[in-house]
């Protein structure tokens, strides 16, 4: 029998025990970070919010999704989760943001060296089959209860579509620009910045927009080891068996999914 729980067991001990400094310096960055990111949200008064995210909406995503977003959120205000509601989007918007910039990069480097593409790709694939309660397991273990191990998980269940579809974007830039670029003397770093990440930028997007759904999708799950924000009113629901109280968190979670879905499809699209 190969007991490899037991080996991986040992070796999360063995990281909590011999890099617990280093540990405590992410908690302490992520605390701060997320901590500004949500007292910004949570002190900016809620008819400002909703107009600049109605506007941000109109402007990117047409009148029909400016409405929506803005009748969306007045709803969620009227609901009385308007404070919930904007811890889970600053959570959402911490680990999205820390994602996309670990993730972008290291599509661009699975896209450009081939060594780099056969040791990132399998570890994507365990990212992205293993169950999203598991990774619940060592953010406990390295940083406790709180919104910082809720991020942390966040942040590797999301990451993996925007590593794939940058790299997938670049190699996706036809050869013969490429060698066009080459012949007129550009440098690996020219031709990267101003040939390659530009003609991949609609799969980028794409990956933006996906990495933003799945960590919204995660930080519900992530209530469950003490994340604040709307996972914790539908955990509150089912715990104490109050269905309405469930069935309002998730329908607001369920509106933030879809004004965050419209507005990041349409970054970047010309009107």
């Amino acid at each position: 029998m190969i007991d490899i729980g037991t080996y991986i067991e040992q070796f999360i001990n063995w990281l909590t025990a011999n890099f617990s400094g280093f540990f405590d310096g992410v908690n302490y960055g992520m605390t701060n970070f997320i901590g500004a990111v949500e007292g910004f949200w949570v002190w900016l008064p809620f008819y400002i919010t909703i107009a600049f995210m109605a506007g941000i909406a109109f402007w990117q995503a047409g009148i029909g999704n400016g409405f929506l977003t803005l009748f969306g959120l007045l709803f969620i205000y009227g609901m009385g989760y308007w404070d919930q509601t904007m811890q889970t989007f600053a959570l959402v918007l911490s680990s999205a943001i820390t994602a996309l910039a670990i993730g972008i990069p290291l599509g661009i480097w699975s896209a450009r060296s081939q060594t780099a593409n056969k040791i990132i790709r399998p570890i994507l694939d365990f990212m992205q089959t293993m169950p999203a309660f598991v990774y619940l397991i060592p953010a406990v273990l390295f940083f406790g209860l709180g919104t910082v191990p809720g991020a942390f998980a966040t942040i590797i269940f999301a990451m993996p579509p925007v590593v794939r579809l940058t790299s997938l974007g670049i190699n996706q830039v036809p050869e013969d620009i490429v060698e066009a670029t080459k012949a007129f003397g550009a440098t690996s770093r020219q031709l990267l910045v101003k040939v390659q990440v530009p003609l991949a930028m609609p799969s980028i997007l794409a990956g933006v927009n996906q990495t933003i759904m799945m960590a919204l999708s995660m930080v519900v799950i992530a209530s469950m080891i003490g994340a604040k924000g709307l996972g914790e009113i539908v955990l509150q629901g089912i715990s104490q068996l109050r269905i309405g109280m469930g069935f309002e968190g998730g329908l607001a979670v369920v509106l933030l999914a879809i004004i965050l879905d419209r507005i990041t499809q349409h970054l970047g699209k010309s009107k």
